[in-house]
């Protein structure tokens, strides 16, 4: 999975981070449109968070098993059911099962490149990063991971500091969307909600491999200029 990579050198103060919540190779994530003309997804993973445990009941062997389905119109709260599993070998072969039956109903997989990039940037007071600056970054990479991935809206990619102009900085969210117009929507919902800064939000999209053709969606200005 490639990443941007910037064509400055920043300062010891600038700091990136590859975000792994929703890279998770074992989910089965597809799409397709309805007759309607609206983009839906189907996913689903195996959780085996306890098989393995035991609490000195049982052998405990095959406990915390359970196969999971998340579906939904993108942008939308999905709907998710969960169902416990005797064995994890029964639960990746429901999974197997899951993939055939929704290939076969017309959803694939949307690869990267078949995606926009969605970039959620906050004004930072200083180039320098604060405690507060990385408690901004930690809160909105949680929320915004749990917001969009429920949505099938977006998965968040990696998060990086950098300066800006007159010795302001800027944190930078980046975000593989299928729908970039559903993940701005639901970005700017997720951030006013959880009173992150949003007046110091905006949101760019652009095509998934060329940053520099990233053009602000929201921003506090109304504007459409935008730099990393």
């Amino acid at each position: 999975m490639s990443e941007h990579n910037s064509t400055e050198q920043h300062s010891s103060e600038q700091h990136t981070e590859t975000i792994l919540a929703g890279l998770d190779p074992n989910i089965v994530r597809m799409y397709k449109k309805d007759d309607a003309g609206q983009l839906i997804f189907r996913e689903a993973w195996v959780d085996a968070g306890g098989a393995g445990e035991t609490d000195g009941e049982g052998d405990g062997e095959n406990e915390g098993v359970f196969f999971v389905v998340n579906h939904g119109t993108v942008g939308h709260i999905s709907t998710s059911k969960d169902a416990p599993v005797a064995t994890l070998e029964e639960a990746e072969a429901m999974l197997a099962a899951f993939t055939a039956q929704c290939l076969e109903d017309g959803f694939a997989v949307l690869e990267r490149s078949q995606q926009s990039l969605v970039v959620a940037q906050f004004a930072l007071k200083s180039s320098r990063v604060s405690d507060r600056d990385k408690h901004l970054a930690s809160r909105a990479k949680d929320s915004l991971t749990a917001h969009l991935a429920w949505r099938g809206s977006g998965i968040l990619e990696k998060y990086e500091f950098g300066p800006a102009p007159h010795g302001l900085g800027k944190l930078n969210i980046y975000i593989v969307a299928p729908d970039a117009a559903r993940a701005v929507a639901n970005i700017k919902v997720c951030i006013r909600d959880e009173k992150l800064d949003f007046t110091k939000l905006t949101v760019a999209t652009g095509p998934i491999d060329d940053p520099s053709a990233l053009r602000a969606k929201h921003s506090a200005t109304g504007g459409t200029a935008f730099s990393l």
